[in-house]
């Protein structure tokens, strides 16, 4: 595979379909938070509410990506609307939709964690959520790629689209190292911002209550 090739056609489709990974992580961060806060709120409650949110939240952990998302997809007609309105399903919302239950169950159990915190009295120790939501979210973006499943353009999809369209094994694993770099760096990068965080204010709680 030429390189005036890579830079040409194949580049900005895999950047592209990267893009669509960071979308749908954030739509599904996004749903995520608001779903889990009311599993917050229920969890902290108290009673039958606190039994309910507990249960849910169980069931939202375990729940299958795969099998939620081809539900998503194949049981909304394409053609279906609700008050005149369309609510076919997207293959990204798809996908997106099909992430929120681990999205809602972490921010649940994050969430609980931090309030318990800012209640005993650390403000620090509830900052933690921060870094632990931008784990969820390059998380997110790493299981997006079952999107390709379902024929989701996102950068998984792209790669093993040129690949299938080259005869060569070492033009190929050419292809599955770009792909493989432009992955790595921006999510070990993350990683790595949020190891630093999340060090940095361990070392400050330590410091506190050493005072």
């Amino acid at each position: 595979m030429s390189t005036e090739r890579i830079l040409s056609d194949f580049l900005p489709q895999l950047l592209a379909g990267m893009a669509v990974n960071f979308e749908i992580a954030a739509i599904s961060l996004v749903l995520g938070l608001v779903l889990g806060l009311l599993l917050i709120a229920g969890l902290l409650a108290g009673g039958i509410a606190s039994g309910v949110s507990a249960s849910v939240t169980a069931l939202m952990r375990a729940a299958p990506t795969f099998v939620v998302m081809f539900f998503l997809l194949n049981s909304i007609p394409r053609d279906a609307t609700l008050f005149g309105f369309s609510v076919a399903m997207s293959g990204v919302m798809a996908v997106a939709l099909s992430l929120l239950p681990y999205a809602a169950a972490y921010v649940a159990d994050s969430g609980v964690e931090a309030v318990k915190q800012l209640r005993g009295g650390s403000p620090l120790g509830a900052l933690l959520l921060l870094p632990n939501l931008a784990r969820a979210f390059l998380v997110l973006v790493m299981s997006s790629s079952a999107g390709a499943a379902i024929g989701v353009s996102e950068g998984i999809a792209v790669i093993l689209r040129h690949a299938e369209q080259l005869p060569a094994l070492g033009d190929r694993l050419v292809l599955f190292a770009i792909g493989i770099v432009c992955y790595g760096i921006p999510l070990q990068l993350g990683f790595a911002l949020i190891r630093l965080l999340q060090r940095k204010l361990g070392e400050r709680m330590t410091r506190e209550k050493a005072a």
